[in-house]
């Protein structure tokens, strides 16, 4: 005679409302996380900058989020620094991510007629920034919120700022850029003179394998011109700030302030 046992199973049912279960809750933790990328506020990109420029470039009162939003931006000499200017108006920006980095779109209200735009690829060991052409014209007292010495320069004039064909990238540690930047000071004046305008001067950053630096002047009693170079991460610059012989008392102040004197003309080296 044989005898036979039964094994008893347990239900299906509460297997089946655990598992379930499990997939709810990983649905929600994904949804949340998924709203919390999407609808990231503004705020907390305004810290990201705030803390990777160590307080120099600042977006207060944020609005939107991290992909979609505005800020009146605001630069200061760091932390701790009473000095600070903030664009008339709003900046405006829009991310938009993908596989192979994110394209940011940068528009200030009072400054350009185009957005900026920003395009970052990182792939193995490199990263490339290109910026698109463009061209917009900044308010020069921007500047004194950096603090010395532009607070004590207090420029006046058209400051205007020209990408052609420009990017950089940064592969296994070496630095290369192409294209060009040039800012542009036309008309310019200084509290520490009366004489105005002082001229009319252009910075151009270009390069290939090198990168260089050059400060022409297009026109006025003060005379600036120079040449740099970067080497590595450090940048060497070597010039002067000369003024034409009749305007040398108006600007002798000036040329001292501006670097080393050297008889009638200042040295500028950093």
């Amino acid at each position: 005679m044989r005898n036979t046992f039964s094994v008893s199973r347990p239900p299906r049912a509460p297997r089946v409302r655990a598992r379930v279960r499990r997939w709810a809750v990983l649905g929600a933790l994904l949804g949340a996380g998924l709203s919390l990328w999407l609808f990231a506020p503004a705020r907390w990109l305004a810290a990201a900058v705030a803390q990777a420029s160590q307080g120099q470039v600042q977006l207060q009162g944020a609005r939107g989020s991290v992909w979609n939003g505005s800020a009146q931006l605001v630069l200061t000499g760091g932390r701790n620094s009473r000095d600070a200017t903030a664009l008339p108006g709003r900046l405006h920006w829009r991310i938009r991510p993908d596989w192979r980095g994110a394209t940011l779109a940068l528009w200030p209200d009072c400054c350009a007629r185009q957005p900026l735009q920003v395009t970052v690829q990182a792939g193995w060991q490199r990263v490339r920034v290109a910026v698109g052409n463009h061209q917009s014209e900044w308010p020069t007292s921007l500047l004194q919120g950096l603090g010395a010495p532009w607070n004590t320069l207090q420029l006046d004039g058209q400051l205007q700022l020209a990408f052609e064909d420009y990017a950089v990238q940064w592969v296994q540690g070496r630095v290369l850029m192409q294209g060009q930047v040039q800012a542009s000071l036309r008309h310019a004046s200084s509290s520490l003179t009366t004489l105005r305008p002082m001229g009319s001067y252009r910075l151009i950053m270009q390069g290939e394998e090198a990168v260089t630096l050059s400060l022409v002047t297009d026109a006025g009693p003060l005379l600036l011109q120079g040449q740099g170079q970067w080497t590595g991460q450090r940048l060497r610059f070597q010039g002067q700030a000369s003024a034409q012989p009749e305007h040398l008392p108006a600007l002798s102040n000036l040329l001292s302030l501006m670097g080393r004197r050297d008889g009638p003309r200042a040295i500028l080296s950093f």
